[in-house]
């Protein structure tokens, strides 16, 4: 195999001019353009040869170069047409890569594990453009795609709120669906500068690696969702009206309060004060009303 020569910013330059390639702004493209951050990123995905990874928005292929040497297999979704003769170029002496013209939010991630993995969990690693990234990760939690972990970059502050926990300003429904799914650790910090063009925001490489059982135990997923959405959709109210006013739940007043007193919480309580846990037991207990009949 022929050692990653992209990564660096003069080759980055040529190969942009080769191709005339102009930056979109509606597919928010940021490309790396430094080799330590592409090494710590393959390095905390822990990629190996048995492992087949995804990789959403290859750009011209920088981080793809590193992955298809660690890699026994890589899959990676380009949404931009214009890079795909790009990425035919760069990535031409990895046999180990497939290249899909796709828009990952519509591709069967599941049967791609499937046909291309025997069903095994893949590893997804990807330089998220920022306005997308929580509907890509929530879309693989929520499908149940088999996953063993996420290596991603984000903006810095998503990174935070993924891994906060209650009482922070940060903390809301991304952190507790994250928690809920897997274990969130940030890899590093990454400036602008390592980027090419330069993003206004500072990023953070997070790795998500998947719990095999989610760490509490609920009767009805989807209504624990709509009860965490719905108590931050409006972080200045209290739980009770928050839940109260959701358009998504259908409990009385009553009913929400004798819930949330079960926690042991006054009616005053926020939803910012209450754990992964805690929102289990109120969706457990709230559930019970759903099913009475």
């Amino acid at each position: 195999m022929s050692k990653p020569t992209l990564g660096n910013p003069q080759n980055t330059i040529e190969i942009l001019q080769k191709y005339n390639f102009t930056f979109q702004k509606k597919f928010g493209q940021n490309f790396l353009i430094d080799t330590h951050v592409l090494d710590k990123i393959i390095r905390a995905a822990e990629i190996t040869k048995e492992d087949m990874v995804l990789e959403i928005g290859p750009g011209i292929g920088t981080m793809t170069q590193y992955l298809a040497e660690a890699a026994g297999k890589v899959v990676a979704v380009e949404i931009d047409k214009n890079l795909i003769p790009i990425l035919s170029d760069t990535l031409s002496a990895y046999e180990n890569v497939t290249i899909i013209n796709e828009d990952v939010l519509k591709l069967d991630i599941q049967k791609l594990a499937n046909e291309e993995n025997q069903g095994r969990p893949i590893k997804v690693v990807a330089n998220l453009p920022y306005y997308i990234t929580t509907p890509i990760i929530m879309g693989l939690f929520e499908n149940h795609v088999p996953v063993e972990s996420i290596t991603v970059m984000v903006q810095k502050e998503v990174a935070d709120r993924m891994q906060t926990g209650p009482g922070n300003k940060d903390y809301g429904a991304l952190s507790l669906a994250v928690q809920y799914y897997a274990e969130p650790y940030i890899v590093a910090n990454v400036p602008p500068n390592c980027f090419m063009p330069r993003p206004k925001v500072g990023s953070a490489v997070i790795r998500l690696t998947c719990h095999e059982q989610p760490p509490v135990e609920v009767k009805d997923e989807r209504l624990m969702f709509d009860i965490i959405r719905a108590s931050f959709n409006q972080r200045r109210k209290t739980l009770v009206n928050g839940l109260n006013n959701s358009d998504k739940l259908s409990f009385s007043k009553e009913e929400i309060t004798e819930a949330i007193e079960s926690l042991g919480k006054g009616s005053s309580v926020r939803g910012e004060a209450l754990t992964l846990e805690e929102f289990a037991e109120l969706s457990n207990y709230l559930w019970k009303y759903s099913h009475n009949d």
